[in-house]
């Protein structure tokens, strides 16, 4: 008994630096269960410029291409509403010229425009890991090194923001650099705290987040991020995480494909996000693999 209790020490104790799973029973305060990283420079595989960019390409054509669910929102912004009818027009012309159909703009499901925009698209299925559940895949496509894969949904707590009771038995806590907490759990507690303070923060029509992450039914198919497994000895890690500040300027009729949420409406700061990025190349087929407790310089 006393050497089963050793080895569940010593294997919690390597778990925790970048997850926290069952903070109740994490009470002490060490360096160790924070994600380590000396300059924060060195925790950036691509710039926090390519970062917005891709989120911004992906989203546009997200919003293009259900621009008919859209009249709400862009009745309330003409200005807005003048870019996108081009934007529209211009998709609608390569689209006929493609398909040689002159009726109607083809709408594609989420996971088609993620491809059609990036090359690439993933999904959740059985993990190639033996007992490891679910995990993401890249079910089709060629998805380069150094490119925006995923993305890792969830409430974002900051360290004094009550987070005990959807900690218990959830394995999907990230923590960052500076302590922030990221909630990524998609059911019990966690998914009533986030569908809470998604209506919470509603502006009108305006969505401020995603809450589609929580079913089946994805409206941004990135938001996966939770479900990527981590690595092993046979499987070597191909993703990483990288921590992204969404500045304040990021388009208003764009933050509904956004999948985080902060816990505490009152306080003003940056959304915190948390995107996984390729270490290599990685083919169709290939099942993506982080690295749950080790620094990537």
């Amino acid at each position: 008994a006393a050497a089963m209790l050793r080895s569940l020490r010593r294997r919690w104790d390597g778990y925790k630096y970048r997850f926290v799973p069952w903070l109740a029973l994490n009470l002490r305060r060490k360096r160790r269960t924070l994600r380590y990283v000396p300059e924060s420079s060195q925790d950036k595989i691509i710039s926090d410029e390519d970062v917005f960019e891709t989120l911004l390409k992906i989203f546009k054509a997200l919003f293009i291409n259900d621009f008919s669910r859209q009249a709400h929102i862009l009745a309330l912004l003409p200005e807005i509403r003048c870019k996108y009818m081009e934007l529209v027009t211009v998709e609608q012309k390569q689209s006929e010229v493609n398909s040689c159909n002159h009726q109607s703009q083809h709408v594609f499901s989420p996971e088609e425009v993620v491809f059609n925009t990036l090359g690439f698209s993933i999904t959740r299925d059985r993990s190639s890991l033996v007992s490891a559940g679910t995990g993401v895949f890249v079910n089709k496509g060629f998805v380069p090194k150094g490119t925006l894969v995923s993305m890792y949904p969830g409430t974002i707590y900051r360290k004094h923001e009550p987070i005990f009771f959807q900690s218990l038995g959830n394995p999907f806590i990230f923590r960052c650099i500076d302590g922030i907490l990221i909630d990524g759990n998609d059911r019990g507690l966690s998914r009533s705290v986030y569908r809470s303070c998604s209506r919470r923060d509603q502006l009108g029509p305006f969505q401020m987040s995603d809450e589609s992450w929580l079913t089946s039914a994805l409206q941004n198919p990135l938001a996966v991020g939770q479900y990527v497994n981590n690595c092993s000895h046979e499987k070597a890690a191909n993703v990483c995480y990288q921590e992204f500040d969404v500045p304040e300027y990021f388009p208003v009729e764009l933050k509904q494909y956004l999948p985080n949420i902060v816990y505490s409406h009152e306080i003003e700061s940056h959304l915190r996000c948390v995107v996984l990025v390729t270490l290599r190349d990685i083919k169709q087929g290939e099942e993506l693999f982080s690295n749950y407790y080790t620094v990537v310089n």
